[in-house]
């Protein structure tokens, strides 16, 4: 008797919907289910590859993606969509765009379509798969906070090397989001291409209200 398949589950998560510059990142990933019960035994032992990437320090989640990205039992794929595309057709459908090309690139990647695709979030997205929505996700469900600290890590490098064209505004440290210093950075310089001209702070030009 043949062993039942196992189901091919994506767990799916976005970075970047609230910052002022750059893209919004989606990452959509699987793993062998021996390999979540591995890191379910350690996420039991107290380590940190259950929490999501906003609890973990820079180097905690470099540290994660790099224990995956040398693990050959788990893949995933990354979809990116412009802050120019993000400006013409809203954030929550670029969000949803996004997440819709990570999940295409890891189906590429693996050579099939996923049968379940776990979503962070109160919505689903325009492919026709199986799906389940779940807000903080990335606080329940593992595979998602994986998906999480993946497209973190790939963001925040994404921002890092950006910020080697307009060093100007730190987006190495701030990564595009809102802090004062960007503000401010802002407010001398005037805003560059990656800024989000749909964005309130940009469209107003109220920078550095209290």
């Amino acid at each position: 008797m043949n062993a039942k398949k196992q189901k091919i589950v994506f767990g799916i998560d976005e970075v970047g919907r609230g910052s002022l510059a750059g893209p919004v990142m989606a990452c959509a990933i699987v793993a062998e289910l021996r390999k979540l019960k591995e890191l379910g035994s350690l996420q039991q032992q107290g380590t940190e590859f259950h929490r999501d990437s906003k609890r973990l320090s820079p180097k905690q989640r470099e540290e994660i993606y790099e224990i995956l990205k040398k693990d050959p039992s788990v893949e995933w794929g990354i979809g990116k969509v412009s802050e120019k595309v993000i400006d013409k057709i809203n954030i929550f459908q670029a969000t949803k765009l996004a997440m819709e090309k990570a999940v295409l690139a890891l189906e590429k990647k693996i050579g099939q379509p996923a049968d379940m695709l776990l979503i962070d979030g109160n919505f689903g997205i325009g492919l026709a798969r199986s799906q389940q929505s779940i807000i903080k996700g990335d606080e329940k469900i593992f595979l998602i906070s994986l998906a999480s600290i993946i497209a973190k890590v790939e963001r925040d490098r994404l921002m890092t090397r950006l910020h080697c064209q307009y060093p100007q505004y730190g987006f190495n440290q701030h990564k595009g989001y809102g802090a004062k210093q960007h503000l401010l950075a802002i407010e001398k310089f005037g805003p560059c291409p990656l800024h989000r001209q749909s964005f309130s702070p940009i469209k107003t030009r109220s920078y550095c209200q209290e």
